[in-house]
């Protein structure tokens, strides 16, 4: 009677858990994607991931390769994808690309304030001259002034071009 509350040694064991085909190929799929973007980036960009040698003379081979070759380059991507946790790998790409977004947002707002100068000249620069007293209050209102005249007569943007280079130089101080 004893046994009766024992459990047989292959029901002790954890639940295993169960993966489908479809499931793993999913998985392997989005690996070699993701070894695909690898690819695309500027060897400069690739220096900023973890990856080991192997990995990062095949992603250099499937740059240099075209067609059938780099496809078959890109499985074997995937393949060495699977033996490393790709997920510093995927956080890296995720950081390089929120890098680019933020930047083109930052040139949006610059864009957007170059033409709040031209349009409203004295309450934008008032208030760029309390984001940055150390700018040239006379030369902004110069160009302002140019900018309008420029627009009017159908010229070339040269003066709106430099409000802008202008407003990029204060943005990196």
């Amino acid at each position: 009677m004893a046994r009766k509350n024992q459990k047989a040694p292959w029901e002790e064991e954890e639940e295993i858990i169960w993966v489908s085909k479809t499931e793993m190929k999913e998985d392997m799929e989005a690996l070699q994607k993701l070894g695909e973007e690898l690819v695309g980036l500027k060897p400069s960009s690739l220096d900023r991931f973890p990856l080991d040698d192997d990995l990062r003379e095949a992603i250099a081979n499937a740059q240099r390769f075209k067609n059938e070759a780099k496809r078959r380059q890109l499985q074997y991507i995937g393949k060495l994808m699977r033996q490393i946790d790709p997920e510093p790998i995927q956080a890296e790409l995720d950081r390089l690309r929120n890098k680019h977004s933020q930047a083109t947002a930052e040139l949006h707002k610059l864009e957007e304030m170059r033409d709040r100068i031209i349009t409203e000249i004295d309450p934008a620069i008032e208030e760029v001259m309390d984001q940055h007293p150390e700018a040239d209050r006379q030369r902004l209102r110069q160009l302002a002034r140019q900018a309008q005249k420029e627009k009017g007569g159908n010229k070339p943007p040269k003066a709106s071009r430099e409000i802008f280079q202008i407003l990029k130089a204060l943005k990196e101080l």
